[in-house]
């Protein structure tokens, strides 16, 4: 069973936010508000956040500028990821990621269906890993983000979590890129 193990000390890890909106300005940013609420009680550090529209060339690319960053180790998205023509942000995403993490979009399914029940089939949250940064696309809605940060990333995020975590791993992510 998953837990956080108190004999071990707390690793903060640098977060970029973008919120992906064609109408929200940064007073009106709730759900990116929540997350760097819920980063910033954690102990984590906010590295930088962003309000840009539903363009799938420029999300890519300021991704890009935060995996090249090395004061930033996490990018979380929020908003873009739905069914509609204007979502790109997982399109944008998927453009930048090296590899994958499908299981993040599968266990945010499953987090959301004990909230929204089926409407949870329209969500595509992702998750991916690219340069040794680890980047994450949640939905728009300030709930979306809560379900997401309270239920994986705050504990996928904290080094103190057993069995195991993203930041334990994180030296490792660009391992075949020092062999060459």
């Amino acid at each position: 069973m998953s837990r956080i193990d108190e004999t071990m000390e707390f690793i903060p890890v640098r977060i970029a936010i973008l919120t992906v909106s064609d109408s929200r300005s940064l007073e009106e940013d709730r759900s990116g508000q929540v997350l760097v609420d819920r980063l910033q009680a954690a102990g984590h550090v906010l590295a930088d956040r962003k309000i840009m529209p539903d363009e799938r060339a420029e999300i890519a690319d300021q991704l890009r500028t935060w995996v090249a960053d090395p004061e930033v180790d996490v990018v979380i998205s929020t908003g873009g990821t739905g069914l509609t023509g204007r979502d790109v942000s997982v399109e944008a995403h998927r453009d930048v990621y090296e590899k994958e993490i499908e299981a993040f979009g599968t266990v945010f399914t499953i987090v959301s269906m004990k909230k929204i029940g089926t409407s949870a089939v329209q969500s595509r949250a992702t998750g991916g890993v690219a340069g040794g940064t680890y980047l994450f696309a949640l939905p728009g809605s300030p709930g979306a983000c809560k379900d997401g940060w309270d239920e994986i990333l705050a504990f996928q995020l904290d080094y103190r979590h057993r069995p195991c975590n993203f930041v334990e791993i994180m030296p490792r992510l660009t391992e075949t890129q020092r062999r060459k």
